[in-house]
Parts: structure tokens; sequence; C-alpha cells
């Protein structure tokens, strides 16, 4: 028996989540097991993370009664490379490439980590020691006999879980090792955050590390004391090439038992920029297609991921001084030293790493000088070409709140030193990392920098990677030594403050008791008005913000914005140059003790701008912006090519094109702010454009402040290249904010989706002239018991209804459902469903939906309008079936109207009626299966099977640009105005999969006659498309007609007779016969004529091919014949000649080998062949 290629994988995953929810639910109470963590290395671990087209990742699952973990499978359908696993960036809409990462797969929010709660798994993280002392996922419910966390962190309660390592009464030392799976790449400023709880005296030594190569860097380690409850551990990696590991060990000895748990790992800001086809207005496009911000270009940090912002060539003009071969151009006095994190790594706040090569084999410089001694490095004389230039550096202050990095300017004028001017102060506890700085320089005049460093108890100043802009130019000129600016005087002792003849100690400052005469010890303390200084507020900020002391008219801040305000100064929120995504924190001294009275008093000030959500994109994007969940992002462009607006065709409009770049992400989101809503109800309409094989879903949600997201408006699959307007309902509650969002999820890399034209008016809107019940009941209102309900069936456990919807023929979708049961509905009583008002129509429009009959005949589904009175326009009332039906009516209204169905029950068990898929176009109805496609695509679905990357067939004319060949005219009008359906092969695969377009249910019928146009257009040789006609009912699939070859680009007629016991569905299957190639299959003026035989056409002129002369092609053919023996003799003589056997086998020798010209399957992919009835 021969099994897809995903269908084993598929079938251990599920294996594993039944094992995994058998596990859970033995979790409750304090006898819950404690799990061994890791996947043990074996022939089920051994699986390769690429075969064929797609991949895979390994998920540990417990497989046997023990608690024991084993392997599964876990498919990956996008598609993605290889390196693209565990590389922190969802390529999958299911992010499954990041499953079992050391997080879970589940793509955060915008702005939020990766993370791993240990509630549902292990997350992949794997126990690795070589002791009896070892890691287990356990939680405190488990057991009460050994000291450690009563409650995890991520719940606070005994049933969350953690992992943790038990105590250990051996005397031998032990260190139990939890380890990540292999991570790919981490960007510059990646994060690692973690919970851990260790009781004082119970771990000797926790440590986490990163295995990087066959260097392993330190990136944390303590002895404690720790305090009670749970620590929270935030380190930086630092840009990370290649692949990588992290570790988290605990270390026991005879006095330390070794309790230790873990819990909440997070992972932030670590994925690399993704391509992205052109950069915003002033970014850099890096070489890998990523985009940078310019500041970012040649200050030691590889911003892009490719090293092309660092790139040779384009900072050959700057200085770069990293320390590994010396000082460069920088002199440095005593107190500075050039050393390695080997140098010192007796001292607990010494660097573990360089930055330049992140890495403990780097140098750098550092200073360890006594707090009293400052530490002084001086550049060469410089001159600002054009009174500008610039200083990056990094700086790393670490184990003491006294340690500080002071920037200064020194001038010279007529010989003599002028008084430096401080240009730049960081001062506090920054952590073991070091963290990017700049300072932009302006003079007119010649200049030194010097950098003075200050240590304070315990702790070190570091520097590394000065890198001096180009237009800083050396003086080539001799120049006297510069001396270091005046240091205050100080007799007391380090960290004390002097007062005349007192000295305070650091424990009484900022005590709120004066000790000093003139209050000098609570001068600095936090009280302030920020009018003469910062009062001791201290930025620590180590990323992109920072707070800043700034005057009135310097900022855009409250005082800026108030015309009657006295000027004055403030604390305020500006750029800064650190490059982790950390938040901006500014600190007082150490304060108190403090008594229960304290308070603190403050002014804040928020600034905003509300925008209008009504946009045409003309101008901007109005109050929408780009959400940040994936690289994939919403895009204003200008109407280009294919790509045209709805406001006047060669306007801007906003664009979704995930093939630009290769998005690795599931979609984009389209967000607004906060808005005040101007009624209490409004009507919020847009012009939307899906189009392409693999479009996927455009959504439209609105949130709700302190309430749950909320779907108003849903699309799926291509509509067609041409914009379609929708519209949607906000209702609002009085004092309320909400904001609007659009989120397109793709399906692959072939389509485009648009938006334009976004209005919000007060009032309810019309119907929707669409509805998939997808997203909502689309203002359907039931009447009498309200007996109809919106319905999905995605647990399983829906009692009466079909198993899938029709919109996307899953069990995940939605429709609207009737119980027609006696219990529900007594014999001959009503239940009905009205719908919001339509507007008036200016032409007669049809009126299209699907319904769905019990098996057991539910009794009579009647449709009417009505349009001030009520009348009767459909009804059916007979036994159901497997499949939905589709029903279509005429409609013509004047004024305001609304369509009601009605379902009378005939009192029988187990009956039912849904419906499903509203739709209203213009014109009147086509006969069934029939469709000249110049409305659209009548009553023909064109929606791929449910599966992941399936295709779908189109809808455009020859006058709609279009990134996709297609004819140039239709065959309905002959002229470029009218519309076809058709299918691009360009996307298939070489013997791939098929696209179908398939038809409603029919009738059983004993002849009947199937009549369309078809369109082939493909280059010569090896490549030709093929077109079938497939007849399906529940007997299986029997192929009726088919054709293939090089067609011309040309209209031709096909027709075929089909004739079925049973009812059945017709299908237009277009696929591929030879190696992919860009080429068109298009259908038009199909015609399914019900019990009327095929009649051979009279030929004319265009209809088919050019007649071609009888002799030119018999002499063709006798040439073609007599040269092909000739070769065929010719190759015989060569092969005995040479003793080989032709095309087979492979000769031994030195020469490079090339392709052979072999077909292969993949994967389980099968060359599609004729479909063959079950009879």
């Amino acid at each position: 028996m021969r099994w897809p290629g995903h269908l084993p994988a598929t079938l251990a995953l599920l294996v594993g989540e039944l094992l995994a929810l058998h596990a859970g639910s033995r979790r409750g109470g304090h006898g819950a097991r404690r799990l061994p963590l890791g996947c043990a290395p074996g022939p089920s671990c051994s699986s390769q993370l690429l075969t064929g087209q797609h991949y895979g990742v390994l998920l540990p699952f417990p497989a046997t009664s023990h608690g024991s973990l084993s392997c599964a499978w876990v498919p990956n359908y996008c598609g993605s490379p290889q390196e693209a696993v565990c590389n922190f960036v969802c390529d999958c809409r299911d992010c499954s490439d990041e499953l079992q990462c050391g997080f879970h797969g589940a793509a955060p929010a915008p702005g939020a980590p990766f993370t791993c709660n240990f509630e549902r798994d292990s997350c992949g993280w794997q126990d690795v020691s070589t002791s009896g002392y070892s890691w287990l996922r356990d939680r405190a419910g488990a057991a009460l006999d050994w000291p450690r966390a009563r409650t995890d962190h991520t719940l606070g309660t005994d049933l969350g879980w953690y992992v943790a390592v038990d105590t250990h009464r051996g005397k031998e030392a032990s260190t139990a090792v939890l380890r990540s799976p292999p991570l790919h790449e981490a960007a510059a400023p990646c994060q690692i955050r973690l919970w851990f709880h260790a009781a004082s005296g119970d771990v000797a030594e926790l440590r986490l590390e990163l295995i990087h190569g066959a260097e392993t860097l330190t990136l944390w380690r303590s002895s404690g004391p720790w305090g009670p409850g749970w620590q929270e551990l935030a380190v930086a990696t630092g840009r990370i090439w290649g692949d990588f590991r992290v570790t988290f060990s605990a270390t026991r000895n005879a006095t330390h038992r070794g309790a230790v748990a873990l819990d909440d790992v997070e992972f932030w800001s670590c994925g690399l920029p993704t391509p992205r086809a052109s950069c915003p207005l002033g970014q850099h496009h890096c070489q890998n297609k990523a985009c940078v911000e310019p500041h970012q270009l040649c200050d030691g940090e590889d911003n892009c991921g490719d090293r092309s912002d660092e790139d040779p060539a384009t900072c050959s003009h700057h200085t770069v001084t990293d320390f590994e071969t010396g000082l460069g151009l920088w002199n440095l006095s005593e107190g500075w030293s050039l050393n390695h994190s080997a140098g010192g790594l007796e001292h607990p706040a010494w660097p573990r790493r360089d930055h330049s090569r992140n890495s403990a084999k780097g140098s750098f410089l550092i200073s360890v000088a006594k707090p009293s001694t400052p530490a002084v490095l001086s550049s060469p004389k410089l001159q600002a070409s054009g009174g500008h230039c610039a200083l990056v550096f990094y700086r790393y202050l670490c184990g003491s709140e006294a340690g500080s990095l002071q920037l200064f300017l020194q001038f010279q004028d007529n010989g003599a030193s002028q008084t430096p001017v401080l240009l730049r102060s960081r001062r506090g506890e920054l952590g073991d990392i070091w963290v990017r700085d700049r300072v932009d320089i302006r003079s007119v005049h010649p200049f030194w920098i010097l950098l003075i460093g200050q240590t304070g108890p315990g702790g070190v100043v570091g520097l590394d990677d000065l890198i001096l802009s180009d237009r800083c130019t050396p003086v080539l000129e001799p120049s006297a030594l510069q001396t270091p600016p005046p240091q205050p005087q100080n007799s007391c002792e380090p960290g004390s403050l002097s007062c005349g003849d007192l000295c305070v100690p650091p424990e009484q400052l900022c005590d709120f008791q004066q000790q000093c005469a003139g209050g000098e010890d609570e001068q600095h303390c936090g009280t302030t008005d920020f009018e003469s200084t910062a009062g001791g507020w201290e930025d620590t900020s180590v990323g992109r913000l920072q707070w800043q002391r700034l005057e009135a008219p310097e900022s855009r801040g409250p005082a800026a914005r108030c015309s009657s305000c006295a000027p004055g100064h403030f604390l305020s929120l500006q750029r800064a140059w650190g490059q982790l995504e950390a938040v901006a924190t500014v600190l007082t001294p150490a304060l108190g003790p403090s008594g229960p009275a304290c308070e603190l008093h403050m002014a804040y000030y928020f600034q905003s701008h509300p925008q209008e959500i009504t946009c045409n994109f003309e101008r901007d994007t109005c109050g929408w912006h780009a959400g940040h969940l994936t690289d994939a992002h919403w895009h204003r462009v200008k109407s280009s090519g294919p790509d045209y607006d709805h406001t006047t065709g060669q306007g801007h409009f906003v664009l979704l094109d995930p093939a630009e770049p290769l998005a690795r992400g599931p979609g984009a989101q389209l967000l607004t702010g906060l808005q005040t809503p101007g009624a209490l109800t409004e009507c919020v309409s847009f012009w939307y454009h899906l189009h392409g094989p693999q479009i996927g879903t455009l959504l439209l949600a609105m949130r709700r402040e302190g309430a749950m997201e909320t779907a108003l408006w849903l699309r799926s699959g291509s509509h067609g290249n041409r914009w379609h307007q929708a519209w949607a309902t906000l209702t609002h509650q009085p004092g309320s904010k909400y904001q609007l969002l659009f989120e397109g999820l793709r399906d692959g890399f072939q389509g485009t989706m648009g938006l334009d034209d976004v209005v919000v008016r007060p009032g309810p809107c019309w119907a929707p002239r669409h509805c998939s019940f997808e997203d909502s009941a689309c203002g359907f209102s039931t009447g009498g018991q309200g007996l109809w309900r919106h319905q999905t069936n995605a647990t399983g456990q829906a009692v009466q209804g079909p198993w899938a919807d029709h919109t996307t023929e899953t069990a995940q979708g939605h429709y609207m459902l009737v119980d027609m049961s006696p219990q529900a509905l007594a014999r001959g009583h009503v239940a009905s469903l009205s719908s919001e008002e339509h507007g008036p129509l200016a032409q007669p429009a049809c009126l299209t939906f699907w319904y769905h009959l019990s098996l057991q005949n539910p009794g009579t589904l009647r449709v009417h309008v009505e349009e001030g009175e009520r009348r009767q326009v459909f009804s059916v009332s007979a036994h159901g079936g497997l499949a939905w039906r589709l029903g279509s009516v005429d409609v013509q209204a004047e004024r305001a109207w609304r369509v009601v169905f009605e379902a009378e029950a005939a009192g029988v068990e187990y009956a039912y009626v849904a419906v499903d898929d509203l739709s209203l176009e213009d014109g009147p109805c086509p006969q069934p299966a029939s469709c000249d496609f110049e409305s659209g695509l009548c009553g023909w679905s064109h929606l791929p099977w449910p599966s992941p990357g399936g295709y779908s067939w189109d809808w455009s004319s020859g006058a709609t640009p279009s990134r996709y060949l297609q004819p140039s005219v239709d065959h309905t009008l002959g002229t470029e105005a009218g519309h076809f359906a058709f299918f691009e092969t360009g996307v298939l695969g070489p013997g791939g999969r098929a696209a179908w377009l398939r038809s409603e249910p029919l009738p059983a019928t004993e002849g009947s006659c199937l009549r369309f146009w078809y369109h082939m257009g493909f280059p010569e040789h090896f490549y030709k498309g093929e077109l079938r006609v497939l007849l399906s009912s529940t007997r299986g699939q029997l192929t009726v007609w088919g054709t293939g070859g090089h067609q011309r680009h040309q209209w031709l007629e096909g027709q075929v007779e089909v004739a079925s016991p049973e009812e059945f569905q017709l299908m237009f299957e277009a696929t591929l016969g030879g190696q992919p190639t860009l080429g068109p299959i298009a259908l038009d003026d199909v015609q399914y004529l019900v019990g009327q035989p095929c009649h051979l056409p009279a030929p004319s002129q265009g209809d088919g091919p050019a007649p071609t002369l009888v002799p030119v092609v018999v002499g063709g053919a006798l040439f073609l014949l007599v040269l092909l023996g000739l070769l065929g003799f010719a190759g015989q003589r060569w092969v005995r000649k040479r003793g080989g056997c032709l095309f087979l086998g492979r000769r031994e020798t030195g020469a490079a080998q090339g392709f052979d010209n072999i077909l292969f399957n993949a994967e389980g992919i099968t060359l599609p062949t004729p479909v063959a009835s079950d009879q």
C-alpha cells in the first residue's frame, strides 16, 4: 500500500497529541508524574531536517506509560529552507518551523518574545546531565518532600509546570545541565530572559552558557546568594553567526543539596531582519535585501545579518580601533589596560567576552583603577570636515553603581588648553553587556576627544570598538599631550560625601535626614523640578530610548504645544543609540529607609496624534500603520503595471505581497490607533483586491478595550483581478474606544492583496452583498423561537449539521443551521431567518446561496423577498445528501428589501437545514453549470481542496493589468473588456499538482452535453499544458475529456457528452504534462445542456487550427523518420566502440559528471495520470 509522503508523520503527531492529553489527564492531584526531559538519540530521532521539498522537526512526546520521551516527526509544508528552522522567525502560517525550539511555536504578538512556560511540554529542552542529578519537567504539587518552589511562575499555583533539578545527597560534586535544541542565528539585540527559583544555600552555582562552534560563552554565572521566591534573569547574547545552543546548569556539592527550578524562558528580539523588496525612504538596503537605518552603517555591529553594513568598501574611510592589535591612534594613561576575558576571570564584574568578536578570545580596554584615580584615553588632534563628525563606541559599566564614563571635548586656543566640554556622561550599573553609544561632534576648530572612566567599589569600566566617522580627520602636526579635566578633591572614603569637615557615609546619603549643614547629602536624591539639575536622576537605559533633561523649545513635549506655558526644563523620552530593545530607565540614587507614609508626586505628559480611519491613501496612510508581527508588511504603493488602485486607477493604495521579499511569517497586519467612535453604530466600507492562485485570507477585525478581538469580515481565495467593495457594521458601547485591523494570512507566495478607499460613516451598513458566515451571522436575525444558529463543527461534537461548511470545505468553517427535529420544531411549524435591509437595486440581480438538507426529509425550505410585502421566490422539499447544493433566484427591487429563509418542519428525527455563502451579483442568474464569466464564476467553485499549498483558478479580463500570463481577449465579447476563468500553470512544480474548477452538484442524467471554449498558450519543445474534464460522483472520478500539447494562442471549442446514473459534479482540471513553464489555461462560455446530445460544429474560420498542406506534413514526417534512423545507427556504433551502455551506469573517470536527464518523484508525489472510475 502506498502512503502519501506526509501521512506517517501526521499519524505520529496525532498519536503524540493523544498521549500528551492522556498524560495531562493524569496531572491532577499531588501524585502527578514528573517527566524526564529530552529525546534520546537513536534511530527514531536521526531523521534529517530537510527531505525533498518539505522539512520537519522532532517533537518529543510521552511514548510509554513510564513517561519516557520519544520523537515524532512534525511536517512543515511551507517549504522554508533548513536554516530557517529555529531562527526566531515564523516562516509557516502555524509557525511549525519554530516548534520545539526551546520555545513554543506560536507567533508572538508585536513586540512580544518567543516563550516557553513548560505548561504543555518541555519545548525541546533536553536534560544532558551525566549523573543522577538531572532536570525534570515537574510541578509543585507532584511531591512535598524536598525544598523547592511551592508554585510555578507562570500560573502562580501548584498546578503549573516548570523544569527543576531534584536534591541530591551524594558527596561528589555534580552538575545538572539543561540544553536547548540547535538554534540558528541571533541578532545583535537578542536577549534571553528567564525566571529561576533557588533558595539561598541550596545550589553551589548557576550558569547560563552559549555553545557556538568550539567555544562556550558564559553569559551569566552566580554563586548567590539569591533571595526567596522567583528571580528574573536577563542576559544579552550579542550577534551569533550560524548554529548555537543555550545551556542552563546547576552545580551542587556535599554542602549544597541542589534544589533549583526554571520557568518562563523568553527570547526577545533574536530574529534577523528579513528581506524586503524596497526600503522606506532614508534606510539602507543591504546586500541580503534587509533594511537598516543609516546610523547603523559602519557602527561595528552586524545589523543587516550578512555583514554588508560593515563592508570594508563602505567603511574604508572610517577609523576603527577594536583593540585586537593595539591602541590604534589612541593614547592612554594609567588606569586603562589592554586585556581580554581570560585576564580577569577572578573579578566578578569582568567582561566575559569582547564586543568586536563576541568571544572570550577578543580584546578590549578595561579599567580597574581606584575610584579616586580616573583613567584617561585621548584621541589624536582631530578636525571635523564640514564642521561635523561622529564617534561610535561601546561602553561597559558593571559591578558598581558609582562607576562612570565621561566623554569630553578639549580645544586649544593660542597654544593654551581650554576647559574641556562635557558631551556625554553615563553612570551606574548597566550589567554584563556592551552598550553602543554615539556622540555627534560639531566644531570648526581642531579638538581632542577624552574618554575618562572612574570605577566604583567592586566595579569595572570598559571600552571597545571606537569608530571615528569619515569626517573625523587626524591633524598631522605635533601637539602637546592633553591633561584630563580637574576632578573634585575628596578626602573621604570612596562613596562618601565630603561637606566641610564632615564625611557622610553612603548609607546616610539620601535617607531623608539632613546630615550636612547645607543639605548637600539630600540635594541630588530625586526631589527636583529639573530647572537647574536633574536632581540625581540618572539614565541607565541600554536600548534605543533614553531619558534626557531638555528645555521646552528643544522638545515637542507639553510646553512646545502650549503657547501660554512658561519656558522650563523637564525630563523627556528621546532616541538613544543603544542596540537592545529595552525599556528606557531613569533611576534615583539609593534612597531610604522611608516611613509608611512616604509618597511620590510627579507631573507626567503623554503625547499622541489621533488620525482618521477614512483614507484613500493618496497622500499618506492616514491613521493606519503596519503591524510588526511578521516580516511581511503592508506597504503604500503607487499604481504600476499590474498593480493599480481603485480611486483613480493611477493613484496609491496599500499592498501586501508575500513574494517581495519572500516573507517568512504567516502574514501581516494593518492597524489603526485607538479610536473614539463618532456614533454608537458606524459603518466601515472599503475596497479590496484578492488575486492569485495562493492568495490566502483577508480578515477585518475590531479590538475593544478590555474585550476580546471580534472578527467583522473575512474573505478567502482569489476573487478575480478586480476591486470589490465590502461593508461591516461597528457597534460600540458608550464611552468605549476601539481599534480596527486588517490581517492578511497567506497560503503560499503566489498572489497579492490590496486595500483602498476606506470610509467610516455614522449609522449601520446595508446588508452585505456577500456573506460566508465565517466571521459573523452577517446581521441575519431569527424569528419566533430563534432556532437558527451560527454553527461550526470544529470540535467534531456538533449534534446536527454537515461535517464541513461550503466556504472553506473544512470542519472549522461556519454556516447557519436550524434544528428540524420534533423536539425543537413541531411538524408544520416554521423557523425564519431574515437579513438586514439591502439597498435598492438599479438593475436585476441574481441572489445565490448554498443549502444542505439532512438525509432524512427535513421538510421544506422556502426563500422570500420582502419588499413591503413578502413574495416566495424559491422552494425545495426533498431528501438531502452529503453535498451542498446551489440555489439561485432572480431579484428586482426598487426599494429597500430583505431576503427571508423559512424552514417548515416535517416532524422527522435528526432533520436539519443549513445555509451558507450568500451572494448578490448584478445580472440574471445563469443555468446550472453554465457561465460566461462576465460577472464572476457563477456556481463554479475555484477554491483548492482543503490542503496546505493548494492552487485556485482565477477570474480576469484582458484589459485588467495582471502579473500572470492570460489571454488578451475573451470569447464571449471578443474584446479586452470580456472576462474569463484562467489558471497560470507556472506555479506548479514538475509533475506536480493540479488546480480544479468544480461545478455545483448536478442531477443524474442519461446524456447531456458540456460545451465550452478553452485557451492554452505554451512554448514549444518540452513544455505543454493539459486540460481535462472529470466526472466526479460517489463511484469515483472519471476522465471524460482531455487535451494537451502546444495549442495556439486562440480560443478553441471543446465539448463532451456526460452521463451518470447518480448525482455528480463536473470538474475542469488544469495541470502540466512537462517541465514547469509560464503558460495560461483559460475557460469561457461554459454551457451545460441538460438532456441534449453534442453536435459536431461546422468548421468556421478561426474556430480551429489553421489547415496544413498534406504534402508538407507527409514530407516532414518522412524526413524526421530518416533522421532518427541515422542518429540511432550512429549511436549504436559509438556505444560498441566505447564498450559501454548508452545512458546506463556511470563511468569511473576523473571528469566531472553532469546531471542525468532522469525524472524522479520526491516525498511521495507522483506524476498525474487519468483517474479511472471505480465501476
